[in-house]
């Protein structure tokens, strides 16, 4: 049955995950590294501006960051299908292709929704706390959509190259200026208008502006504006991902 099929490809992912312990190592290493050094070491410096608790206004942006990370790499998994011919094998198995991608890129977004709750509970660790515990779960729920998106973004990427040195680069290219351009470390009120404007544009400042108003109560866009941003980027990624993924030659 298809279904078995879509649910076999995504226990594979999970299982991938599983056994890779210094994966899990290296994703969550750098997320606790920023919650340190930025919440508490910037942190002391956003509150003599008068600012507030720079912790509370960091904590989403390093969820997004983690999921944006973990989403888009997993990509990766689908040129090392490739490249071990794996790929070729479910190609031409009497499977349709939108079920491989569907499957495979499941696994993909539940890999970076538990590193993004994982995340979420080491914040809570160091101090920080949700403006109410009842709008937790909605903010789940967001972090549902931006995983699915994201992993799709990886997946078209990975779908448009041939080998991991192209994906890398257009990885630097795209993700981290995405994430340093967004609002997941500063506010925007007080920066230029150009910087202000390459925020404003950049999908990745919506999903960070979504979480922020749900978990503590701060918000640039307000969530209607970001919900409206984030679903149709979520439709742009996905017709991205199967518009590539059905042109891979094998």
């Amino acid at each position: 049955m298809d279904i078995d099929v879509i649910y076999i490809l995504w226990l594979r992912q999970m299982r991938r995950y599983y056994r890779s312990g210094s994966r899990v190592i290296g994703t969550l290493g750098q997320p606790v590294l920023l919650l340190l050094a930025l919440g508490y070491g910037i942190g002391a410096i956003y509150r003599r501006a008068g600012e507030g608790n720079y912790l509370q206004f960091l904590v989403p942006g390093i969820v997004t960051q983690t999921v944006l990370l973990s989403g888009v790499f997993w990509g990766i998994i689908i040129l090392q299908d490739k490249r071990f011919g794996f790929l070729s094998e479910m190609l031409v198995a009497p499977v349709s292709r939108l079920k491989i991608l569907l499957g495979s890129a499941l696994g993909g977004a539940t890999v970076s929704i538990l590193q993004g709750i994982i995340v979420f509970v080491i914040a809570v660790i160091f101090g920080f706390r949700p403006h109410n515990w009842l709008e937790v779960p909605p903010a789940f729920l967001i972090l549902v959509l931006m995983c699915l998106a994201l992993t799709s973004l990886g997946a078209g990427i990975a779908s448009s190259v041939e080998d991991f040195q192209g994906f890398q680069s257009i990885n630097n290219l795209i993700v981290m200026p995405a994430f340093f351009l967004s609002s997941a470390l500063y506010p925007l009120n007080h920066i230029p208008t150009f910087l202000k404007v390459i925020s404003t544009i950049n999908p990745i400042t919506y999903m960070v502006d979504a979480l922020r108003t749900l978990l503590a109560n701060q918000s640039h866009f307000g969530l209607a504006k970001d919900l409206i941003v984030m679903t149709v980027s979520f439709i742009i990624s996905i017709s991205f991902a199967v518009y590539r993924f059905n042109r891979i030659q094998m």
